[in-house]
């Protein structure tokens, strides 16, 4: 298996941290909710009423965590540097809160700067997109769905990330939905509309969802995020640590239409290759929650990147949408870049779009959406 995401991957799951937790001001010593992946938890809070907002939807801020040179080894400088830049560049839009290890926190917050709240708390890495919760508005306000982070099955340390999603939710006070299948943020992409678009390959994997269908995934969907149409591409296994999440491949930029990223002219056929071409097949038959037709919009990724390793994530369309703004990846291919800036200043007019490095960041097969996790303002 060519697992590129992390140069220092765990061989196998260090046991959960025991005792308080702390993250946020909290404190739960009862760990982990046992989880097969079949049945909801004892006590579980469910998803009626609740739905998924676009991402454009106004945020109350944006979540984000300090990784750890456990995980990142030598390459934990340059990417501080990549996560303490987008934090600052999130928060000329919107509050940043940026969750850092005790020990960590005094560091985080001279990188980051007066503008990002750092908040002493445990982490392992810096994946908030799928660490922490998806928050989803209701008749009540704002709840959010743990979804039960495994480490993308169990290829990484996350005895703290596991609890992240809790922490977060307990210090904002927020009702916790529980889901009965395990998956992460990136996974699910939605239109605020009803129509979810997802990966088949990171979802129905017996690393996450051992016995369950596709259909009970789709379902357990549907409840969820308040979702009646559920687009399934078909995705890669076992090629990335995440078995390549949507959000790597394609969003919504509003209700109708998608943007999908399309690999530059001189790409070589691989797997990814195909993932993209069977995905533009699938979202020209599509329709969406209200039995529309989606309008495709290519996002090509950049034809030059320099010397990059192989797990290197050059996609545009990782980006995050924040409050009056768009913050996307530079990769310094000048042409590339100038056109996928003037692509999304298209998809999002008002909004200010802004280029950021994320070199270090898209070595470790991530980007600037990966990264961050936003919390909507209620309805």
């Amino acid at each position: 298996m060519d697992i590129s995401r992390r140069q220092t991957l765990q061989a196998a799951v260090v046991a959960a941290v025991g005792g308080a937790l702390g993250a946020c001001g909290t404190k739960d010593s009862s760990g982990p909710a046992p989880h097969d992946g079949r049945a909801v938890p004892a006590g579980a809070k469910r998803a009626g009423g609740w739905r998924l907002p676009d991402e454009a939807q106004p945020h109350e801020a944006t979540y984000m965590a300090w990784p750890t040179r456990r995980i990142w080894g030598p390459e934990i400088t340059g990417v501080r540097d990549d996560i303490a830049r987008i934090a600052r560049t999130i928060a000329e839009f919107e509050p940043v809160a940026l969750l850092a290890n005790d020990e960590e926190a005094q560091a985080a917050r001279r990188a980051c700067g007066s503008g990002v709240e750092v908040v002493p708390a445990p982490v392992d890495d810096l994946w908030m997109r799928d660490t922490g919760p998806v928050f989803v508005l209701g008749p009540d306000g704002v709840a959010g769905v743990d979804l039960h982070f495994n480490g993308w099955g169990d290829k990484q340390e996350h005895g703290r990330d596991s609890r992240v999603a809790r922490a977060i939710l307990d210090d904002e006070r927020l009702t916790r939905i529980k889901a009965s299948i395990t998956a992460e943020g990136g996974a699910v992409e939605g239109d605020g509309r009803g129509t979810l678009m997802v990966t088949e390959s990171s979802l129905v994997n017996d690393n996450r969802n051992p016995g369950m269908s596709r259909e009970d995934i789709e379902r357990e969907l549907k409840e969820l995020f308040g979702a009646t149409t559920v687009i399934w591409v078909k995705g890669v296994k076992g090629k990335d640590i995440t078995d390549y999440h949507i959000d790597a491949l394609a969003r919504f930029s509003e209700p109708g239409v998608v943007v999908l990223s399309t690999p530059a002219k001189n790409a070589r056929p691989n797997e990814f290759t195909g993932a993209y071409e069977q995905a533009r097949r699938v979202l020209d038959r599509a329709v969406d929650a209200r039995g529309k037709r989606l309008d495709v919009v290519e996002l090509p990724e950049p034809a030059d990147i320099g010397r990059r390793g192989k797990g290197f994530l050059a996609c545009y369309a990782n980006y995050y949408v924040v409050n009056g703004g768009v913050i996307m990846p530079r990769f310094g291919d000048k042409k590339a870049d100038s056109k996928a800036a003037s692509l999304l200043r298209e998809l999002y007019p008002g909004r200010k779009v802004v280029p950021v490095p994320v070199d270090h960041l898209g070595e470790g097969g991530g980007g600037i959406h990966c990264s961050t996790q936003q919390l909507p303002k209620a309805a």
